[in-house]
């Protein structure tokens, strides 16, 4: 297998894995941990076999056409950075899936879980490994989406509800910022290719739209990594299962913040806009995180503060931007995933054995759990910056780099004191962490014996505990190379010499380290009275909460801002609904083009005579239908016909028989739908005796007439303008000289719509779905009001509800004035099938296809609706519209990515000549499975609109204030017989 093709393999498989373990049963917890497990280490297995050609600063890429001329395909790149992170996300994710394998209880939703784990992990690794950077926001907001649900896991907690709630409207917010951060560098740079951009570092940096791409590309950043002053969301995440903390805070979801800083920091940096406010909001998150991590006294609290001041570490030595402080950077992003994923499960093994997290409950457990509590103790030592663990060795170099001399004198105090006093305060809180839960008396009150875990639940913690130690003690051997190639990618193959070695000598870095490891302890020394008494909170910014902040600024937008913008432009009636966007349609039309009417050329060159009779027919029409839409509604639905058929007879004139094929049958249905829907319309009611409601009823007339005739005059004026505009040479002939060298077909329409704008369609199918469900979904809980319909009609219908009642009635008014015709639409339904199979399998060469053929065949089952009822239909076919929708937008999708999958653009289509017995030689193109595709969802579409109407008729209408509540049927779109 080729290296690219192994990173499609890479990204595909989690998510493949995810949809399999969302369907397996829920007591297969071993069945869900194995898959989840093996997906990871084909992962890590993958990109071991990938280092060889990314170790000299190679690149592994894979690039799929998407969208070409927009410079938008799916690419894969791998190079020695976001291999490394590869690596971070499926080696870290193996051992979090070993150890949730035993943490997650049997009476938890465990396939939910790892679906949605493995759902995160995939969108983690697309974000490493994406090569576009409008590609690289798609996975960054997928990352958000599901450690969303992840966090908000346990979803019958609130504070889980609060802080998945919390930490995606943060990252979520910051996710826009990003996006439109990326569209601006595209712009400068002419490409969203990251390669591209990688090169254009000089072109960005002196353009005038840096400062606002850096400072959107920033906030998303900051956001995703929780850096001051976004920090506050990363505690609340707490809520969510150990596992998903520690995979988490290690190697995804925290990290992608400052993997976006290192990725691209040879473009963005090295400017003073870069470096103050890189560098001191990652000092002042260093500082802040360290101090209130001290005072907290849930464990997970604690260390969830912990890796807000260690990333705000890494942030502080990108904001410098010398290549040195990005090695350090990067060498601490591997460091800190490996003692902090073994803290977190450790921590998650206490809770899980005690009961408990509160550290003020927990004391002297060594003597209960020795093994677990050594492992905890090496990896606290690791996250102090204790010597011989590979925490010591990247702090030592963030301390030689803010050591450095600096031409500003506040630079040069202000960097080593404040990583003097984030370093101090770690020790004091791994210090907290060690001596309050292992150390002191035994431990009182707790709803569990402690006792140490099954040895392969602490076996991960074992494994990233002695990688600590290795590379601690021998880093040169163990992680010398892989951080080569991470440096490489990042600063070039130019990058200054840096030593890995354990002992440097007496300097700067060595004597901060010692300042921070003594100080540190005497401060513990001297806090621990303080600490003993259980104090919740740090002092000074006990009352400066984030949350509070958070939920006072929701509620200010929400409460304030919100309905204040509802109540002046928010309505419940769909009248001023359609004025406001009429008039903002409008407005914006008319303002691009009144700079652009001298050069608008209205010629009557070519223009027929025998039109205006026609159009004046459809003009009639339309003026009298809005006209009686006042008075008469039935009256204005025929009118609006009227200008329907107009309109398919200018088709036909105008030899567009596809075109007025399609108008014709959707004037159809959509005058049927409409028509079935104005029955539960209420009535109108005016009350001429109120003057002031009369005059304001008038002014709103004339008003809404004088929009309805701009909009008109302008759509009118602009149309007219594009049809007798000429024609630029080239379009018409490409299409009818490769419809069908290039598409298999002769009809050039359905080509178009199948093969060269395929994409096109597949976007309006989805829309077209959506209306559907919005439609059903809004009509599901509709009920008409009682007043508005006769109580003959009121007893009818109370009867057809009561399910004991007959089929028919004598009194029903199908058998008064439908039954003939009743029987002939009967009749028609098989007639109607072969029609529309006739319709469709003649679409690529002559007018018809999937989208005609859809309608056809929705127009059989509305007659079999009208000719029986919704009761005796619904006992006899079984329809299910939204088997029909999934399957036909699955289809087209599924054509779409196969032609990728053989190395062709999205939606290429293939056709052949097969010889068929007794037929002969017969054209067959994938584009045909698109269009069955198109044809599937038209008509799970109509019909479940349909349903959703015909529902109103066996449903009781809107109970009185004095009548007895009806037991409702429950409604689904699926119910293959009637609905109770």
């Amino acid at each position: 297998m080729t290296p690219p093709v192994l990173l499609t393999l890479v990204l595909l498989l989690p998510f493949v894995a995810s949809l399999l373990a969302a369907v397996l049963p829920s007591n297969a917890r071993n069945a869900e941990a194995w898959l989840a497990g093996s997906i990871a280490v084909t992962g890590f297995a993958a990109m071991m076999w990938l280092f060889p050609h990314i170790a000299n600063g190679g690149i592994v890429r894979q690039e799929i056409a998407w969208i070409p001329a927009l410079g938008l395909n799916l690419v894969l790149r791998l190079d020695g950075f976001s291999w490394l992170f590869g690596v971070l996300v499926t080696g870290v994710g193996f051992l979090v899936v070993l150890y949730a394998r035993y943490y997650m209880s049997p009476k938890d939703p465990v396939p939910r879980f790892f679906a949605f784990f493995l759902a995160f992990m995939g969108s983690m690794l697309g974000l490493v490994m994406s090569g576009n950077i409008i590609q690289l926001v798609v996975f960054w907001e997928l990352t958000s989406i599901t450690s969303f649900l992840l966090i908000g896991y346990w979803f019958h907690l609130a504070q889980a509800r609060d802080g998945a709630r919390m930490a995606l409207t943060v990252t979520g917010l910051g996710g826009l910022g990003l996006l439109v951060g990326m569209l601006i560098i595209g712009h400068i740079v002419g490409s969203y290719d990251l390669d591209v951009v990688l090169t254009s570092g000089d072109t960005i940096r002196e353009h005038a739209l840096y400062l606002p791409a850096l400072l959107l590309i920033l906030l998303g950043a900051l956001t995703k990594s929780a850096q001051f002053p976004f920090h506050f969301w990363l505690p609340h995440a707490m809520a969510a299962p150990t596992p998903v903390s520690a995979y988490l805070h290690s190697a995804t979801m925290v990290k992608a913040g400052v993997f976006l800083l290192v990725r691209f920091w040879p473009v963005m940096a090295g400017t003073d806009e870069w470096f103050w406010i890189v560098t001191f909001a990652g000092l002042a998150t260093l500082i802040f995180g360290a101090y209130a991590a001290i005072f907290q006294t849930d464990m997970k609290g604690l260390l969830a503060y912990s890796t807000i001041s260690h990333l705000g570490l890494i942030t502080t030595l990108l904001g410098m931007s010398s290549p040195l402080a990005t090695v350090a950077a990067i060498f601490h992003i591997a460091n800190h995933a490996t003692f902090k994923a073994s803290l977190f499960m450790a921590a998650g093994i206490i809770d899980h054995e005690t009961g408990t997290r509160d550290i003020r409950k927990l004391s002297g457990l060594f003597r209960f759990m020795p093994f677990t509590a050594t492992l905890a103790m090496v990896a606290s030592a690791a996250m102090a910056g204790v010597p011989l663990l590979n925490g010591f060795l990247s702090k030592e170099m963030f301390f030689a780099e803010t050591a450095e001399r600096d031409a500003n004198p506040f630079v040069n105090i202000a960097l080593p004191l404040g990583a003097t006093l984030g370093s101090m305060f770690a020790v004091v809180y791994s210090l907290r962490f060690v001596h309050g839960v292992f150390f002191g008396p035994r431990p009182q009150g707790l709803s569990k014996v402690p006792h140490e875990p099954p040895a392969l639940m602490r076996r991960p913690i074992e494994i990233l505990v002695l990688l600590c130690l290795i590379v601690g003690i021998i880093p040169g051997i163990t992680v010398g190379p892989y951080l080569a190639a991470a440096v490489v990618a990042v600063t070039g193959p130019d990058t200054p010499y840096y030593s890995l070695s354990v002992w440097h000598g007496f300097n700067y870095a060595l004597a901060m380290s010692i300042t921070a490891l003594v100080g540190g302890v005497l401060l513990y020394w001297a806090l621990h009275g303080y600490l003993a008494k259980g104090i919740e909170g740090p002092p000074i910014l006990r009352r400066l909460k984030g949350q509070r902040i958070f939920e006072r600024i929701m509620l200010i937008v929400t409460s304030k801002w919100a309905r204040r913008l509802e109540s002046r432009l928010g309505t419940r009636g769909l009248q001023p609904q359609l004025f406001l966007l009429f008039l903002f349609a409008v407005g914006t039309a008319a303002t691009v083009m009144i700079g652009r009417l001298g050069r608008i050329e209205l010629s009557l060159a070519g223009f027929d005579p025998a039109f205006a009779l026609l159009w004046s027919v459809g003009i009639v029409c339309a003026v009298a239908a809005a006209h009686q839409a006042k008075f008469h509604r039935l009256v204005a639905l025929v009118l609006l016909g009227g200008t329907g058929i107009v309109s398919c007879i200018t088709f036909v004139w105008f030899s567009a028989p596809d075109l007025a094929i399609t108008q014709l049958l959707v004037e159809i249905v959509t005058t049927v739908l409409i028509l079935l829907g104005l029955r539960w319309l209420p009535k109108r009611v005016e009350d001429l005796r109120d003057q002031v409601l009369v005059r304001r009823a008038r002014f709103r007339r004339y008003r809404d007439v004088a929009l309805a005739s701009a909009a008109g005059l302008g759509m009118g004026i602009a149309s007219y303008a594009v049809m007798t505009r000429g024609i630029p040479e080239g379009i018409s002939e490409f299409f009818l000289e490769n419809a069908y060298a290039l598409g298999g077909g002769t009809n050039v329409v359905n080509v178009m719509l199948v093969d060269f704008r395929a994409f096109d369609t597949l976007g309006e199918i989805t829309v077209l779905g959506i209306v559907a469900l919005t439609v059903f979904a809004v009509l599901r809980r509709f009920r008409p009001a009682s007043e508005s319909i006769p109580k003959p009609e009121q007893q009818r219908i109370q009867n057809a509800f009561d399910t004991r009642a007959p089929e028919r009635h004598p009194g029903d008014t199908v058998n008064e004035y439908l039954l003939i015709p009743a029987v002939i639409m009967q009749w028609m339904f098989p007639v109607i099938i072969v029609l529309a199979m006739y319709l469709f399998l003649r679409g690529h060469d002559q007018p018809g296809g999937g989208f005609a053929a859809g309608i056809v065949m929705s127009i059989g089952f509305i007659l079999q609706y009208m000719a029986g009822g919704t009761r005796w239909v619904e006992d006899r076919l079984r329809i299910l519209p939204l088997r029909w929708i999934g399957s036909g937008l699955l289809l087209a999708l599924v054509v779409g990515v196969a032609s990728q999958l053989l190395g062709y653009p999205f939606m290429t289509t293939a056709f052949q000549y097969a010889e068929l017995p007794y037929i002969g030689r017969v054209p067959l193109a994938s584009a045909l499975l698109f269009d069955l595709g198109v044809f599937s969802l038209v008509v799970g579409a109509t019909v479940l609109i349909l349903i959703a109407l015909a529902h109103q008729s066996v449903r009781s209408p809107k109970a009185g204030r004095r009548q007895a509540p009806i037991k409702e049927p429950e409604v689904s779109p699926d119910a293959p017989v009637e609905l109770r």
